[in-house]
C-alpha cells in the first residue's frame, strides 16, 4: 500500500493547526541565534547535505534534525550532530536557529517553529510534472462536506508558508519562473544558482566519480558481475497510488531474459512516497531493489549508472550532465496530465516514441544495449535535454548558495575574521 497522499497529508495539515498558532507564539518570544539546522524529507542527504558540508566547512554550527533511527544511525555515521525533529529538543533547535535549510517542505525540521527563521528551500528536483499552486492535486482533501472551502484554506496555508523562504536556488532560468509560479515567490527569492544536490554529478575527475559511484552502489546491493551494465528504473509517485507499469509475470519473464542476453542488472527504485510490486515470479540477481530503504539518496551513484527508465522523473534532466541515455515508460501520461500536470508538454521532454508499455519498452532497450549507434544518438538526446534545465556543470552550486545566503545578511561564523 502507499504511503501518503496530498489528500490525507492536507487533511493532517487542517487538524495541526492549534500547533502552528501555538508554535508561531513560541517563536515570538525565543530569539535567534547563528546555528543553521538542516533537514531532508527523504532522509539524509540531498542538497541539504551538501550544503551542510560547506556551511560546517566554513565554521559554522550545524545541527541536522532527523525523523528515524535509522536517520540517527545514517546521521552518526556521516559525524553529524543531530537531534529528533519532533521532539522538544527538536523544537528548540529550529526555534533558535538562525538558518533553516529543508529540501521538500517546512516539515524537514520541526513544521511549529520556523517562523521567523531564515529559510532557504533547496527542492529536490527539477519541476518536470507541476508542483505547488501550479498542481491541482497540491490542495486536494478527503471528499467531506465542505471540501472546496477546505482547499481554498490549504491554497492559503501553502502560500504562507511559503512566503517563509528567503533562498530558492533554481538549475536554470526556465526553473525559475516554474519555481516562481509553484510557490507565488518574488522579489528574487528564487535565484540561478545550480542546485547543491547534483554537484557530485559534475565536480572532480569523471572516472573517479565512476569508480566512487560503483563502490557506493555495491555497498548496498551486493558485487554486480564483472563488466555487466547497470539500468536504473525510477518511476515517479502517484499521489498514494500504485504505480500502472508493474510488469505482468510475463513480462518479467522477458525482461529478465533480455538482461541476460545483453548481460546487464536492472535495479528498481520506486519512489519514496509510493509503492510498487517489484517483485519477479522467480528471483534472480539480474534484477535488484534500489528502493529508498537501501539507499536514502540515489544521486551520487548515478555515475555507475548506464540507462535510465523513468516516467515523470525529475532524473530526466539530471543523468543528462552525465550524458546517460534515457529511455521513457509512461503508461498514464494523459492521465497524468490531466490529473497532475506538466510544464509544457511531455513530449517535449520524453520524445514522441515514449513507451507505454513494458512490451513497446522492450525492443527500445535492446537496441540501445545492442548498438553503440543507438546508445550514442540517446545519450546527445540527454545531454542536450539537461543543457536546457542546468545552467551549471561545474561542481560550484553549493557554493554559489552558500555565497547567496550570506549575500543576504547572514553572518559570518562567531569568531570567524
Amino acid at each position: 500500500m502507499a504511503s501518503f497522499s496530498f489528500g490525507s497529508g492536507n487533511a493532517a495539515k487542517l487538524l495541526r493547526i492549534p500547533l502552528y498558532l501555538a508554535g508561531r507564539a513560541g517563536t515570538l518570544v525565543v530569539p535567534r541565534g547563528r546555528r543553521w539546522v538542516f533537514g531532508c524529507g527523504a532522509g539524509v542527504g540531498d542538497g541539504a547535505l551538501a550544503l551542510q558540508r560547506v556551511a560546517a566547512t566554513e565554521g559554522h554550527d550545524t545541527l541536522w534534525l532527523t525523523s528515524s533511527d535509522r536517520e540517527d544511525r545514517v546521521a552518526a555515521a556521516l559525524g553529524l550532530r543531530a537531534v529528533r525533529k519532533a521532539s522538544l529538543r527538536g523544537w528548540w533547535a529550529t526555534a533558535r536557529a538562525g538558518v533553516v535549510v529543508v529540501t521538500h517542505g517546512l516539515g524537514d525540521v520541526n513544521r511549529y517553529a520556523v517562523s521567523g527563521a531564515f529559510v532557504v528551500q533547496l527542492w529536490h528536483g527539477i519541476p518536470l510534472k507541476r508542483i505547488g499552486l501550479d498542481s491541482p492535486a497540491t490542495t486536494q482533501v478527503p471528499d467531506v462536506p465542505g471540501a472546496p472551502v477546505l482547499r481554498r484554506v490549504i491554497g492559503v496555508l501553502y502560500r504562507r508558508a511559503a512566503q517563509r523562504i528567503r533562498v530558492f536556488p533554481a538549475a536554470s532560468h526556465r526553473s525559475r519562473g516554474r519555481l516562481e509560479s509553484a510557490f507565488a515567490l518574488g522579489d528574487g527569492r528564487v535565484v540561478v544558482t545550480g542546485e547543491p544536490r547534483v554537484d557530485v554529478l559534475s565536480a572532480g575527475d569523471p572516472t573517479e566519480r565512476r569508480a566512487t559511484a560503483s563502490d557506493a552502489l555495491e555497498r548496498v546491493i551486493g558485487e554486480l558481475p564483472n563488466g555487466a551494465r547497470t539500468i536504473l528504473y525510477a518511476p515517479t509517485w502517484r499521489d498514494g497510488a500504485d504505480d500502472p507499469a508493474v510488469p505482468s509475470a510475463a513480462q518479467w519473464v522477458r525482461i529478465i531474459q533480455l538482461l541476460e542476453e545483453q548481460d546487464a542488472v536492472l535495479l528498481i527504485r520506486s519512489h519514496p512516497l509510493g509503492e510498487g510490486g517489484y517483485a519477479p515470479p522467480l528471483p534472480s540477481t539480474r534484477v535488484r531493489s534500489l528502493g529508498s530503504s537501501v539507499l536514502t539518496d540515489v544521486t551520487p551513484v548515478l555515475p555507475a549508472i548506464d540507462v535510465l527508465i523513468t516516467d515523470y522523473s525529475s532524473l530526466a534532466y539530471d543523468v543528462g550532465l552525465l550524458r546517460m541515455p534515457v529511455l521513457f515508460l509512461a503508461p498514464d501520461a494523459e492521465d497524468y496530465a490531466r490529473t497532475r500536470g506538466f510544464y509544457g508538454r511531455f513530449q517535449d521532454v520524453a520524445g514522441d516514441d515514449a513507451a507505454t508499455d513494458w512490451d513497446s519498452l522492450l525492443p527500445q532497450l535492446s537496441a540501445l544495449l545492442a548498438h553503440d549507434e543507438a546508445f550514442s544518438a540517446r545519450a546527445e538526446r540527454s545531454g542536450t535535454l539537461s543543457a536546457q534545465m542546468h545552467a551549471f556543470r561545474d561542481g560550484g552550486n553549493t557554493r554559489r548558495v552558500y555565497a547567496t545566503i550570506r549575500a543576504r545578511g547572514i553572518p559570518a561564523p562567531k569568531g570567524a575574521a
